[in-house]
């Protein structure tokens, strides 16, 4: 049986573990850097855990921190202040000693740096960054300051994606020969929306292919070689992209997503004795996963979360910060510098091109 080497297995998502609202440590005071959709989602489940406490937030807009703020109880919000930035006056702040950043992502890099030159730990929403270059600086900042770092995705940390791991690398699949992950839907074109925005680091690759990706490295690690496709609209910005990897041995993993195509997001992960499918929601954040071994009936294994199923990578993030670890063993900061190098070579395949490039460069 081919075993790459394997995601690990967080304490969280192991058999029988408590609910990850539980607390594991001493309370750590959480700053959130930008108020959009997901950071509302995220800061429901800090809420939830035991030893997260809501400090503070920031925006651009004081106003809108402030709102922010109301809404979910946090101590304290920062906007923009003469030459100050939200973001630079949260990480100032003393009190904050973890930060979660869900800027733009062509922003992560200067958001990440400031609050890891400020002295906190950090979790930065994916991609890490928009190029590896960035990435590797903040790993080598992140390890001279001794300091948490870790890319959020969350996708990781589920009881239903480690239970998916498990079965695969258990040979009930026998040896995995190919894996297919997609994941898109029909996007509003509007220019004012990050995803359609070159400057913000929009597209299709660099907002959805992680989580195809997830199940590729998890089932097969990384690759021997990559080969990608991708169109591209007058502004640069990816409408979708299929990208096959390839592996010593024969085994493929072929991944798509687009913001052009509704798509079923499902994975598949085909063996020489069977195959399991995701269900039940996304790949991403999968309820179900039906089993097919030969010619037998197939079996459906059901999951349930808690919260919005962010509080699973929340716990590991605190987990690893209280005991004084600066990566999770789950997600290393080498394998986000190893996806980042990935998505370079994608990227030049396809032709897609930020500004961050240029002052990487």
């Amino acid at each position: 049986m081919n075993l790459p080497n394997r995601i690990a297995v967080p304490p969280c998502a192991e058999a029988g573990a408590p609910s990850p609202v539980v607390a594991t440590g001493r309370p750590l005071k959480w700053g959130v850097i930008a108020t959009g959709g997901i950071a509302a989602k995220v800061t429901q489940d800090i809420a939830l855990l035991e030893d997260a406490v809501l400090h503070a937030v920031s925006s651009r807009s004081a106003d809108s921190a402030a709102a922010f703020a109301d809404r979910f109880g946090f101590a304290t919000s920062y906007g923009n202040d003469g030459g100050a930035t939200g973001y630079q006056r949260l990480v100032d702040d003393p009190e904050v000693d973890v930060v979660y950043i869900t800027t733009p992502h062509a922003q992560h890099y200067d958001v990440a740096k400031a609050a890891l030159t400020g002295g906190k730990h950090v979790l930065c929403e994916k991609p890490f960054t928009i190029n590896a270059t960035e990435a590797e600086e903040l790993a080598g900042l992140a390890a001279e300051r001794g300091l948490f770092l870790m890319e959020a995705v969350w996708t990781r940390f589920l009881p239903s994606i480690n239970r998916a791991w498990e079965i695969i690398h258990s040979g009930e699949l026998g040896d995995i020969r190919w894996v297919q992950g997609d994941l898109g839907f029909p996007a509003p074109e509007d220019p004012s929306s990050r995803l359609w925005d070159p400057k913000a680091g929009g597209g299709a690759l660099m907002d959805l292919t992680v989580y195809p990706l997830t199940w590729a490295l998890g089932s097969l690690g990384f690759p021997d070689s990559v080969v990608a496709v991708g169109t591209l609209n007058d502004d640069g910005v990816d409408l979708q992209n299929a990208v096959t990897l390839s592996y010593e041995g024969g085994a493929y993993a072929q991944l798509s997503s687009s913001l052009i195509a509704s798509c079923p997001g499902q994975a598949t992960v085909s063996g020489s004795k069977g195959w399991l499918k995701t269900g039940g929601g996304n790949l991403h954040n999968p309820k179900e996963l039906t089993v097919m071994i030969g010619r037998d009936d197939a079996r459906v294994e059901h999951f349930e979360q808690v919260g919005e199923g962010y509080t699973y990578e929340l716990r590991e993030v605190t987990r690893c910060i209280q005991q004084g670890l600066t990566e999770s063993p789950t997600m290393p900061v080498g394998d986000t510098v190893k996806t980042m190098r990935l998505l370079d070579g994608v990227r030049g395949q396809i032709g897609l091109r930020y500004a961050n490039d240029d002052a990487a460069a």
